[in-house]
Formats: structure tokens, C-alpha cells, sequence
């Protein structure tokens, strides 16, 4: 109040000096006071009656006042009408053709021309009315004209409208979809990992399992370790010529206070683009229930198609819809942040529906790859995501669902051990060979090894591996304690089963084949640099040991006949051996001839099908049968032949040379049974 009478003061010394000039002054300046005030008409008027009261010059300000309100608000009327004229244009207009028009043909990057008579001019001029109304509201937002402020609501309303269908418009002509065939080609030009896959078995069962050497049936399948998506790689969601138009109409109807309406329009068009996505991307909208009825075959490729699809979605998809989220509503830090998160969450929480029913369903073996898979390319993907969406929901769910395939990673594993551990079949292989359950296991292993990263992060250290805890497993990781235990559970399996056998000399076949295939699995892996050098070193002597237990008990009986010791004689070859005619010592030594025979043939019968699968072991096991066997025969032969040679028959006693022996020992252990009928005779 003291301002204004010191004011008023002033006003009534400048009137004091006299003067038209000094009338007008005085008017200006009580005009500029006023404007300055910027107050209601109430108060304006109460504040002309006390200026008029200093001073009769100023009476007339009051008049002088009103005709310039008067002239504001003609002015304020005709930026109004001006743009009202504008904005009817396009209200109530051929509607179907602008729909049709919109669903056919390129969008030019021009504002609205496809809805607005493809004109750019037109466009810009609708777009520069918005903004009249816009700055009319703000100017009217001091003045006492609700007939005008009403006026100018509904014209932006109006406006809005059209927008807000244009804006809807625009996104679905603009949205581009997704080319899985080029990404795929653009991944594997990068060498983002998607790996070229490593053939492995499907070991869906023990009976299924072979190594390529045709001892059996085989099914395969490719086993991909997919790498990270650089950042590198990316795709046009929208149309980049529309983005711009797209911004112009969000910045607008954000000013004006539609927000709200802009962002749910944005969602609601790009939520149903990236469903289309997922679906070119091979995943499906599922229930729990419907996925837990999927057999292994076709839910193994759904498990494939989702590792691959979270990898896409996470560094590319959603990457790229920030990127152009960010450009439209660059204006709006909040609209940003909403229009983002409730674009993205029906498409995240789709994923995330598949991997928690992957995650609670059955437990099987064959499964443990793929939820492995799963895990890691859901966690290689969290922090990404955790930085784009803020929506605490969707960030929790994703964590629960990490953690719920880690859970059944953890305990697929377990349940792989339990199998192995009470693998209990009663029957052993016909031949001494590798036994199915061997292949199945080693092989296994093998591809865990390729995991150990996230075994290790999943499996507790204390928890029981099956191994008894000594200085040589103190620093052993915990996937390496339990491959440990897991092969200590093989080999006592393979004593259970050698026991199923008659023959020992089979027994110690079947364990040396076993133990060789454990020992070059491990050698030719990863898993050697997690059992050791000495762990291998062991193995090696128990081959060999078995190996000599092999000859002792298959070959033992056949060399007894071929000792002098039998007959009570020197085995030397002294004259008085040879001295022998009486027909006592003849019949003994055919008897030793016959015997020495049957057994060998016997034993030829026998072996020849056995299998001994690796071609070396093989070969070292034939050596060592010559080096045994036929030194022995030879010696005995040539003592002997003599003894029987030009008498009646002889030829059924001495059927075999030395060299006639050596000549049948390569046709043992290829598992073809073989029967001699006529000794061979080397030329």
C-alpha cells in the first residue's frame, strides 16, 4: 500500500509541470503503472478513481484505459477466431478417406500429409494454431473472459483429438517389422557368438548313445552357446522419417496438458509391435500349464527360440525403443520414463512366463543344458534391463524368475547325480564293451564343463560331492568335487556290473574298455584340467592292470599245457626229453597238443566277439597276448613236433604253427564271433 501511494505521489508531481506534454506523460505513466500490475479489472478500476483524484488531468485515463482493453480483447478474439478457423477446418471432415488414405502407401516425412491433403504447409499451419491456443490460454490464464477461455478449451480439445489420431496414425503406418532373417544375418556377420554348435549326443536315454563308431543308433543334436549381442547391432523400429512428426505432435499435446492421453497411445501401438516381435521371434504366449504338456523335442526348440529372443529383445529391441522413445518425448523427462515402461512390460513379462514354467517344471536330465542357457542369457541381459526399465516390478520379476532357473539348474544337476548313483541295470553289454551308461555320463560331463562358470556361482561348495575331503580336493572348485564324486560313483557301478559276468577274463575286458573311454574322455576335455595329471596318471595304471588281469585269466590254463612241468620232465629240450619213445609219453604229449588246442580255440571263439572298441587298446591287447602266448608255443613246438611228426594222425595234434597262431590273433576283439574250422598256413 506504501508503494502505491508513493507512486501516486509521483504521478501527482509530474502533473504539477504544467502542459499537454506533460498531460500526456502523466497518462502514459499511469498506463504503464496499470500494465505493470498486471491486476484484475476490479482493482484497475478502484485504482483510476484514486488516480483521477490527484489530479482532473487525469480523468480521462479511465476512458483511455478501457478503449485499450477494448482494442486487447478484439485482438485476443481475432488470434482466437484465427485459429479456431483452423482447427474446424479439420473437424467433421472426410474421415474415411482419411483412414484410407493412412493405411496405404509410404509415409512422406512431412507433418500429417497423408491426413491433412499431403500438403506441408497445411500441416505446419494446424500445427501453429495448436500453438496459438495454446499461448491464448496462457495469456487469458490472468483475465476475467471465461466465455473465451471456454472458447479456446474447446478449440485445443478439438484439436488434441485430431492429434491424438494423427499421432496414433502415424505409429502404426511407421512401424517397420522385424526381418528375423536379416538380424540373424547381421549377428553372425558381427560374430556375436551365436555359435556355429558344437554336435553333441541327445541323451534322452542310455540306449541312444554312440560315439560315431557305429556301435549303436544315434540322435543329435546341435547344442549352441550363444555369446552376447554387441551393441553394435541394431534395427528400425519406426520409420525414421516419421519420428520428427511424431515428436512435434507429443511436444504439443504434452504443453497442453496431454500428456496422459500421448503416452497411452504411444504404449498401447508399440506394446502390440513388440508382441509381434516375439511371435516372428518363435515365442509363443504360453500358460504354465500349457508348457509343462510340450514334449522334450518341440519344448527343447522353444527353449532355443526364447535364449535367442531374450538376447534380441533386451540389447536390441528395447535399446531401440528407448532410443526412440527418448527422441519423441524429449520434452518430458517423466514421459520418457512411464511411456517406456508401459511399452516394454508386456513383452519382458512374456519372457519372463515361459522361463518361470521352464523353471518350476519336471526335472530331467536332458533339460540341464538348455535351463543353463537360459540362465546365463537372462543374467548376461538383467543389468541392461535393470538400467532401461524402472518399473520395480518388472526388474523384481525378472530377478525371481534368474533365481528360479538357477533353482532348477541346481537341481537338474542334483537330479543327474541321483541317476548316476543309482543306476542300477542288470544288464551288461554282450561283448565287454563300453557300456551305454559310460557314453551317456562322459559325455554329459563334458558339456558341463562348458558351464562351469555359472555350476560354480550355483553349486555350494559344502554341499556333498561324494568325495571324502582330502589335500588333493581341498582347492577343487565345487563343479570339479562333484565331476569327482560323479566318476567315483561310475567306477564302482562298472565293479557292480563286471560281476555280471562269468568269464573273468570278460570282467577285466569290460572294466579296461570302461576306465580307457573315462580316461580319454577326460584327457581330451576340459574336464582334465579340472581331475589333474595324476588323476589321469592312476587311471592309466588301472588299464594296465586290468590288462594283465585280462591275460592271467584268459590265458593262464592255455600256457599250463605248454609247460614240461606237466609231464614231470625237464623243460630244457635235453637228449633224454627226446629220448622219450614209450607210448605213455607220446599219449601225454598229444594229450598236451589237444588240450592246448581245444583251449585256444576256444578262447578264439569266445574273443573274437568280444569288443574292444578303441583301435589302439586294441592293439597294445593283441601285443601282449603275442608276447605271452606265442614266445611259449613256439618253444614248446619245436621241442615237441618231433615227438609226434611222421606217426599216424599227427595232424590232428599238431594243427598249429607258431606262425599259424600269430595269424588269428588280429581277429580278436572286433566283436564277430569266429569259429576255426581249417588252421591257416602261412607261405
Amino acid at each position: 500500500m506504501a508503494a502505491t501511494t508513493t507512486t501516486a505521489a509521483s504521478v501527482n508531481a509530474e502533473a504539477g509541470g504544467g502542459g499537454g506534454g506533460a498531460e500526456d506523460r502523466v497518462l502514459a505513466t499511469a498506463q504503464q503503472i496499470m500494465k505493470s500490475l498486471n491486476t484484475p479489472k476490479e482493482v484497475r478500476e478502484d485504482m483510476l478513481l484514486i488516480f483521477s483524484s490527484f489530479d482532473n488531468r487525469l480523468s480521462n485515463i479511465k476512458t483511455a484505459m478501457t478503449n485499450q482493453e477494448e482494442n486487447q480483447n478484439d485482438a485476443l478474439v481475432a488470434r482466437l477466431e484465427a485459429a479456431e478457423s483452423v482447427i474446424h477446418r479439420w473437424d467433421g471432415g472426410n474421415d474415411s478417406s482419411r483412414h484410407s488414405s493412412s493405411s496405404s502407401g509410404n509415409y512422406r516425412s512431412s507433418s500429417f500429409s497423408l491426413s491433412f491433403d499431403e500438403s506441408p504447409e497445411e500441416a505446419t499451419e494446424f500445427l501453429s494454431a495448436v500453438d496459438e491456443i495454446i499461448s491464448l490460454l496462457e495469456d487469458l490464464s490472468s483475465e476475467n473472459k471465461p466465455d473465451m477461455v471456454d472458447r479456446a478449451d474447446s478449440a485445443l480439445q478439438m484439436a488434441m483429438s485430431q492429434l491424438e489420431d494423427e499421432f496414433r496414425r502415424i505409429l502404426i503406418r511407421n512401424t517397420v517389422p522385424l526381418d528375423a532373417e536379416r538380424l540373424y544375418g547381421s549377428m553372425r556377420r558381427v560374430s556375436l557368438s551365436f555359435a556355429d554348435g558344437d554336435v553333441v549326443e541327445d541323451f534322452e536315454n542310455f540306449g541312444l548313445v554312440a560315439d560315431g563308431d557305429g556301435s549303436g543308433s544315434r540322435r543329435r543334436l546341435f547344442h549352441e552357446r550363444g555369446g552376447s549381442i554387441g551393441c553394435d547391432l541394431w534395427v528400425d523400429l519406426i520409420n525414421p522419417t516419421a519420428v520428427e512428426d511424431l515428436k512435434e505432435i507429443a511436444e504439443r499435446m504434452i504443453r497442453a496438458g496431454y500428456e496422459k492421453e500421448c503416452v497411452q497411445v504411444y504404449s498401447s501401438v508399440r506394446r502390440d509391435a513388440l508382441d509381434d516381435c516375439l511371435m516372428i521371434l518363435g515365442v509363443e504366449k504360453l500358460s504354465i500349464e500349457e508348457v509343462q504338456k510340450i514334449d522334450w523335442k518341440s519344448m527343447d526348440e522353444k527353449m532355443k527360440k526364447w535364449i535367442q529372443a531374450v538376447k534380441i529383445t533386451v540389447r536390441v529391441l528395447l535399446v531401440g525403443e528407448k532410443k526412440i522413445c527418448d527422441e519423441i518425448f524429449s520434452s518430458s523427462e517423466s514421459s520418457k520414463e512411464v511411456c517406456f515402461n508401459e511399452t516394454t512390460k508386456s513383452c519382458v513379462m512374456q519372457l519372463l512366463n515361459f522361463g518361470e514354467a521352464v523353471a518350476i517344471g519336471r526335472r530331467s536330465s536332458e533339460k540341464l543344458f538348455r535351463i543353463l542357457d537360459m540362465y546365463d542369457a537372462l543374467a548376461n541381459v538383467l543389468q541392461t534391463l535393470e538400467v532401461m526399465v524402472t518399473d520395480c516390478f518388472v526388474c523384481n520379476e525378472t530377478k525371481g524368475v534368474l533365481e528360479a532357473l538357477g533353482d532348477a539348474a541346481r537341481g537338474t544337476f542334483v537330479e543327474f547325480e541321483n541317476n548316476v548313483r543309482n543306476e542300477t541295470s542288470k544288464r551288461p553289454t554282450t561283448n565287454g564293451e563300453v557300456h551305454p551308461m559310460i557314453r551317456y555320463v562322459m559325455n554329459y560331463m563334458k558339456l558341463i564343463v562348458d558351464y562351469a562358470v555359472t555350476l560354480n556361482s550355483l553349486l555350494e561348495s559344502n554341499e556333498s560331492s561324494g568325495v571324502s575331503g582330502d589335500d588333493s580336493t581341498e582347492e577343487m572348485s565345487p563343479l570339479a568335487k562333484r565331476i569327482l564324486g560323479l566318476i567315483t560313483s561310475l567306477e564302482s557301478n562298472l565293479e557292480d556290473k563286471s560281476k555280471l559276468y562269468e568269464d573273468g577274463g570278460l570282467q577285466h575286458v569290460f572294466m579296461m574298455n570302461n576306465i580307457y573311454y573315462i580316461v580319454q574322455k577326460v584327457k581330451d576335455s576340459e574336464l582334465g584340467k579340472l581331475l589333474g595329471d595324476d588323476w589321469v596318471r592312476k587311471r592309466r595304471g588301472q588299464i594296465r592292470q586290468y590288462a594283465t588281469g585280462y591275460l592271467r585269466a584268459s590265458w593262464s590254463r592255455v600256457l599250463s599245457a605248454l609247460r614240461d612241468e606237466s609231464m614231470g620232465g625237464s623243460s630244457s629240450g635235453s637228449p633224454s626229453y627226446g629220448q622219450r619213445s614209450n607210448n605213455s609219453s607220446k599219449m601225454a604229449l598229444k594229450e598236451r597238443f589237444r588240450g592246448f588246442n581245444a583251449s585256444f580255440e576256444e578262447l578264439y571263439r569266445l574273443q573274437t566277439a568280444w569288443k574292444v572298441p578303441d583301435p589302439q587298446l586294441r592293439e597294445e591287447l593283441r601285443i601282449s597276448i603275442s608276447e605271452k602266448v606265442i614266445p611259449a608255443y613256439r618253444a614248446f613246438f619245436g621241442r615237441n613236433r618231433s615227438q609226434l611228426e611222421g606217426g599216424r594222425h599227427a595232424g590232428k595234434y599238431i594243427k598249429y604253427t607258431p606262425d599259424d597262431l600269430e595269424s588269428y590273433l588280429p581277429d580278436l576283439f572286433e566283436g564277430n564271433q569266429l569259429v576255426i574250422h581249417h588252421p591257416r598256413r602261412k607261405s
